[in-house]
């Protein structure tokens, strides 16, 4: 069979039986849900922001602000501090260990259990990191943030993914990455006009701000309905599940749904460990799937506009407000991406998105690379024009992100796991996200000294990589039913042959085939 095969068009099955629509009652229980995204979007975005203000630096980094004010360091060196890096990243090393533990309250608590959790540690950081008065205080800020973001990224996208019908599950579930852009886009905004307040203690208000997100998707997690899944893994009560799916799909006819879940959750309570499990042979493809769609994610180089865009607008030649500004700019790119995304992804599929994406990714990090060596030294201003073409290249390389690896990283990995190892699959792409942030987080300031301009062209040579392993190994999902997503394995030119493998075993142990006599 050729490379690719069973790759394009919709899947067997397409969710065939399954009955109902997109409910208000759906609606509202995913947009309280999906405000969890706004969270993590906030605290992405307003890091970056508060590092640019002189008077945050003033009071928590004087070295960096020295740092900036000397005309003899390189434009490439001037926020260069391991310090200022260890406030950006350390939210994410929190996270990745809240995360594992988010895990096992997911599974046995359910999906809400985790937001409430998320939600509530969320807005003590928030109020850590307004009234923060020394370094030790805006670290707590930080941790406890990110506990809070490791059970709320843990549990979102897995409560998106069963609520919503299988043939619209990529448009909502894609709601999370919007409410991730909205949540910077916010963040964006905030630190512009908050900079212009003269006396010096604007950050504090977006550092506390935080906590009104947190507190809407507390408040409202409280009423959130738990999915039919977890009703029926937990209390195997199908009476219960039937209700809640009749509601949530706006029909009666819910009976092959239903026993799909049954299925599942039957399956699912025989595996007692899922972070052993997942490492079992049948399920490689999944454990491949969570461990390089997330790594793939990080190493796009998003988070360098995430975390630094008003620093790099800094660098390259923007005064202080117009690099804020610009960094609002091209979140509404992004944005507005997202937005399509929603529209086109379960039309046109999950590996057009990612492989267009990707190209346009590649093209735009070569091109920013290309720009900066050329036109851009250690010492005095780049060109207006180049600056300004700078600005359009990240504005086209952040919308191809926001369209395709941003809201997809979430969305492929849940859908592709079943109920079993669900959990664990989540966590552990929530972990590498976490882990990978704190990497880019950490080193980015530090490699840009080093490297300069070749920064970028490091970033386009890894979209070039994953972009191929999209094309080879990732096969299409869209309008598929969770229950009945193994059959993509089982015909994929690739992992057929260990997951085929796999189910001639299985039979073989229990006596359905004989062995070969050796």
């Amino acid at each position: 069979m050729a490379v690719g095969a069973f790759t394009e068009g919709t899947p067997a099955g397409g969710g065939e039986g399954y009955s109902g629509r997109v409910t208000p009652f759906v609606v509202l229980s995913c947009v309280v849900a999906g405000s969890g995204g706004v969270l993590f979007g906030y605290d992405l975005g307003i890091s970056g922001g508060i590092t640019t203000m002189d008077s945050f630096l003033m009071s928590f980094f004087p070295g960096v602000y020295r740092q900036k004010q000397d005309t003899k360091i390189s434009h490439y060196c001037q926020f260069d501090s391991e310090l200022l890096t260890l406030f950006t990243s350390s939210l994410y090393i929190a996270g990745l260990v809240a995360t594992l533990v988010a895990s096992s309250v997911t599974r046995r608590f359910g999906r809400r259990s985790s937001m409430l959790i998320g939600g509530t540690v969320f807005i003590v950081g928030s109020v850590f990191g307004g009234a923060a008065i020394n370094l030790s205080m805006l670290l707590l800020n930080r941790i406890l943030l990110g506990i809070g973001l490791g059970f709320t990224n843990q549990s979102i996208p897995l409560y998106l993914s069963e609520m919503a019908p299988p043939r619209y599950r990529g448009a909502i579930n894609n709601g999370f990455e919007l409410c991730i852009s909205l949540g910077i886009l916010f963040a964006n905004i905030l630190n512009y006009f908050v900079v212009k307040i003269t006396a010096g203690w604007g950050w504090r208000i977006s550092l506390s701000m935080a906590a009104v997100p947190a507190a809407f998707l507390t408040i409202g997690a409280i009423f959130l309905p738990e999915t039919p899944s977890f009703i029926i893994q937990r209390d195997g009560d199908s009476e219960k599940a039937r209700v809640l799916l009749q509601k949530l799909r706006g029909t009666i006819s819910v009976q092959k749904e239903l026993d799909d879940l049954v299925s599942a959750s039957n399956i699912s309570r025989t595996t007692q460990y899922p972070f052993r499990n997942i490492f079992k042979r049948k399920y490689r493809p999944q454990l491949v799937i969570a461990l390089l769609i997330p790594f793939f994610n990080q190493v796009t180089g998003i988070n360098v506009m995430n975390f630094y865009a008003p620093v790099l607008f800094t660098t390259i030649g923007f005064k202080e407000s117009t690099s804020l500004l610009s960094s609002v700019v091209t979140r509404v790119c992004a944005t507005f991406a997202n937005i399509i995304a929603m529209m086109v992804v379960d039309r046109f599929g999950r590996r057009k998105l990612f492989l267009v994406g990707g190209v346009q990714m590649i093209l735009s990090q070569f091109t920013v690379g290309a720009i900066l060596a050329a036109k851009f030294k250690d010492h005095g201003d780049m060109d207006k024009d180049y600056v300004y073409l700078v600005l359009i290249t990240m504005c086209v390389f952040v919308a191809g992100f926001a369209w395709s690896w941003g809201p997809l990283t979430f969305l492929v990995p849940a859908e592709v796991c079943p109920l079993e190892i669900r959990s664990a699959g989540q966590s552990i792409v929530v972990a590498v996200v976490f882990l990978m942030t704190f990497v880019i987080g950490q080193t980015f300031l530090a490699v840009l000294c080093r490297i300069k301009s070749a920064t970028f062209f490091v970033f386009g040579g890894w979209i070039c990589l994953m972009t191929l392993f999209v094309y080879l190994f990732l096969p299409e999902t869209k309008k598929l039913p969770m229950e009945q997503m193994e059959q993509v394995w089982r015909r994929h030119w690739f992992w057929k042959k260990i997951v085929g493998e796999e189910e001639e075993k299985k039979q073989a142990e229990e006596g359905e085939i004989a062995l070969p006599s050796l």
